[in-house]
């Protein structure tokens, strides 16, 4: 049996894309995963599965909230590993910017593994006030402010393909409390 960390994108958003806890923990569990538990209603699932290919794990996921919800519901999966090491590395980058900096850290966490031309791109968009480095399939978004900063999960999307973003302390709360 494998553990992994299911985020899902988009939902609890406006009145179409409804998505509560409890549904969500019904739909996941009717789709076959055990062990299924939510965090805060903003789509963070911990689930055991015996499927190994996160893939698959996304795929039968997307397709059991498609069916439950009569939407897409993106879904970003990793292993209890790449969350924790997520937080060392959104601290480690957080750290590196510059004296009397006062942004906060995000993660915006890939449904799919990412292109190095990709990576490339959106690393390029990085300012001195500014910074996205991506690491596996986490691009760490260091910002001032999130609402008005050109680095966001818009921006992540463009350059590298489908993803949900988290501040990094929720992140943190959720390997905390899991991993």
């Amino acid at each position: 049996m494998a553990d992994y960390v299911a985020f899902l994108r988009a939902i609890n958003l406006g009145a179409t894309r409804k998505f509560d806890k409890a549904a969500i923990v019904a739909a996941t569990e009717g789709a076959g995963f055990t062990g299924v538990a939510t965090h805060i209603n903003t789509g963070n699932v911990r689930l055991t599965t015996r499927l190994r290919s996160r893939e698959r794990v996304r795929d039968v996921l997307e397709a059991a909230y498609l069916a439950d919800r009569g939407f897409a519901v993106p879904v970003a999966v990793l292993t209890p590993e790449e969350l924790r090491q997520a937080v060392v590395d959104g601290h480690a980058l957080a750290a590196t910017m510059p004296e009397g900096w006062d942004g906060r850290a995000y993660a915006s966490l890939l449904r799919d593994e990412p292109t190095p031309e990709g990576v490339a791109a959106l690393e390029a968009c990085s300012t001195e006030d500014e910074l996205a480095v991506v690491r596996g399939r986490v691009a760490h978004l260091m910002v001032r402010g999130y609402g008005t900063s050109r680095m966001t999960n818009v921006a992540v999307e463009r350059q590298i393909g489908v993803s949900t973003n988290r501040a990094l302390s929720v992140v943190e709360q959720v390997v905390t409390k899991w991993c």
